[in-house]
């Protein structure tokens, strides 16, 4: 993520597995497969930006009003050269955590289901988050989704880490856990501060919100993300793999230096893991075209009623032109004082953005297939997107 992205030392918690590539990444980026088209013309830039970096590639899709513009550099696979395509699935990361949102306070709204975005985790997950200073009987399902809640980053943990660097990947690729598992990981150390006191990204508060959209509907979090916002949407390329450890359809192919730097790294094909290690905080694959669709019908309103949708969009400041909502953020772009929303995902050898303005009619979604690299040149293609002579 640019705002909230995990360290690359991190990262490698959430996903695991490696075959080496012996193929090196081109030193300058292969032409666009999408014609180059003159509105969009800094933005294709700025994908060739990404490439030339060093990440072996890049795609985009705009969707302005009427109008789709597909975007892309370098290559989906280093072995064959394939380039990358508009329909490519990819993993898409914290893009799960406004599903999850979403999907909360769609309940909320529903009186059959008797939740409210102010209920304590106690009153859904019983005696679940206590010890070490944590008590689930004083944070809010409000503050899970906003990201106040205190809770260690499961992610954060040293023994969890070790298990997911390094040779170690080799060993523990295809194991995943239980929501359960990641949770008692993340109570083993204390808080950070008391809950509603500060903001800090913690992926265990996803990790318990998909656990309370279980309780309360007898369903798994999957079947109610894809009842309720895939198939309504029509999001035919976005799934929730659970324990699954392939990407379905076509994609390209993800990858990672294991957080070796320098000119003796290699790289790795880390496309297939267990994804549960993410669960509701992260593992789900999706490509430009859905996430745009899913973006766009959230700021229009149509996944939420008012009353919910001004909870989601309740922001809490977080400076520099920055802030989060439930599951939602929005930033200022420098460059230009557009406003824009949406979220980002990192994950193992994969780095997402999708951003919007508030109306919905201006979105962008761009993927690289790698997790290494400058975060700013993401930044950049924003920028580019909507501050370009065009939209000036």
């Amino acid at each position: 993520m640019a705002t909230y992205a995990l360290p690359r030392t991190l990262v490698a918690l959430v996903l695991a597995g490696a075959v080496a590539v012996t193929a090196a990444v081109p030193a300058t980026a292969a032409p666009p497969t999408a014609s180059h088209h003159p509105t969009h013309s800094a933005t294709q830039d700025a994908l060739h930006a990404i490439t030339r970096a060093g990440t072996p590639g890049a795609l985009a899709r705009v969707d302005h009003a009427h109008e789709t513009w597909h975007g892309t550099s370098g290559v989906a696979d280093l072995r064959t050269g394939r380039p990358r395509l508009p329909q490519d699935r990819f993993r898409a990361g914290s893009l799960t955590k406004p599903f999850i949102a979403t999907v909360l306070l769609q309940l909320a709204a529903e009186p059959a289901y008797g939740l409210a975005i102010d209920d304590t985790v106690e009153k859904w997950l019983p005696g679940l988050v206590r010890g070490n200073g944590n008590d689930g009987r004083r944070i809010t399902l409000r503050q899970l989704l906003q990201q106040t809640s205190g809770l260690h980053d499961y992610i954060k943990d040293s023994g969890l880490r070790a298990k997911f660097t390094g040779e170690a990947f080799f060993a523990h690729r295809y194991e995943g856990a239980t929501p359960e598992e990641l949770v008692r990981i993340a109570l083993a150390h204390r808080p950070s501060f008391d809950p509603g006191e500060q903001w800090e990204y913690s992926n265990t508060n996803y990790i318990l919100a998909g656990m309370v959209i279980e309780k309360a509907t007898g369903n798994s979090y999957a079947f109610e993300v894809e009842r309720r916002i895939i198939k309504p949407l029509g999001l035919r390329g976005t799934t929730l793999p659970g324990t699954s450890s392939s990407v379905p359809g076509p994609h390209g192919r993800n990858y990672s230096k294991l957080f070796v730097d320098g000119p003796a790294a290699r790289i790795y094909d880390v496309t297939d893991f267990n994804p549960s290690v993410s669960g509701a905080s992260g593992e789900i694959i999706s490509t430009a075209r859905d996430l745009n669709v899913f973006i766009r019908a959230l700021l229009r309103g149509e996944l939420l009623p008012p009353a919910q949708q001004k909870e989601m969009f309740t922001v809490r400041d977080l400076g520099g032109g920055r802030s989060y909502g439930l599951g939602i953020r929005s930033q200022t772009l420098e460059t230009c004082g557009v406003e824009v929303w949406g979220h980002s995902g990192d994950t193992f050898g994969s780095a997402t953005r999708t951003a919007a303005t508030a109306d919905g009619e201006h979105v962008i979604t761009l993927n690289q297939n790698s997790d290494w690299g400058d975060h700013t040149l993401k930044q950049a293609a924003i920028e580019a997107e909507f501050c370009g002579p065009r939209h000036r």
